[in-house]
């Protein structure tokens, strides 16, 4: 996923995806190691999506960003993008 995606999500989303993903990366990592999983590709992209939200995180939380802040950057962008096209 882009950096943009996650961008868009709220904090406690991101949260929950990135508790996902490092997950994910324990299991890839066990398989490797016992040799059952042949998906190195897959653990390097899903180490860079954990990287990316931890960054966004971070941001978010440093910036003091909540839900209904991300809900009105949304409204707001949903406005621009629908004048636009007319």
């Amino acid at each position: 996923m882009k950096a943009l995606k996650y961008r868009e999500l709220d904090v406690a989303e991101l949260e929950r995806q990135q508790q996902d993903a490092q997950e994910q990366l324990f299991r890839l990592r066990f398989q490797i190691g016992m040799g059952t999983a042949e998906g190195l590709k897959k653990y390097r992209g899903l180490r860079k999506d954990r990287a990316r939200m931890l960054t966004i995180l971070a941001d978010k939380k440093a910036n003091g960003e909540t839900a209904v802040q991300v809900a009105a950057v949304k409204a707001a962008d949903d406005k621009k993008k629908s004048k636009k096209s007319k």
